[in-house]
């Protein structure tokens, strides 16, 4: 099992910046991705970015250019610098852990994010 921790949410104005980070634990398999999604109020939970254990990215068009997922492979910590937030950001952000069957999928219990207009 994984078990996945987040931090760094909070309340920002529009226009600013928050960096979220997950630390995981656990039993780790040498091949996996992981990634922030979100959830706002009345919505699906969405893809925000993910990436693999081998440095690929890939982001949602709508934070392309404003966000950046990394990860420390050391250290099993991930993190979501985010910059130029906007009120559309706001949501709960859910960190996720899986391997490429979905056969071992893991979720945070997420960090809200709040951006103020």
């Amino acid at each position: 099992q994984v078990q996945l921790v987040e931090s760094g949410g909070g309340l920002v104005q529009a226009g600013g910046s928050l960096r979220l980070s997950c630390a995981a634990s656990g039993r780790f398999l040498r091949t996996n991705t992981m990634g922030w999604y979100r959830q706002a109020p009345g919505k699906q939970r969405e893809l925000v970015a993910v990436i693999t254990s081998g440095g690929t990215t890939n982001y949602a068009d709508s934070v392309k250019g404003r966000f950046t997922i990394s990860r420390d492979n050391v250290k099993n910590t991930m993190a979501l610098q985010m910059n130029s937030l906007k009120p559309e950001d706001t949501a709960v952000y859910f960190c996720r852990y899986y391997s490429p069957a979905y056969d071992y999928d893991y979720w945070g219990q997420g960090t809200q994010v709040t951006v103020s207009s």
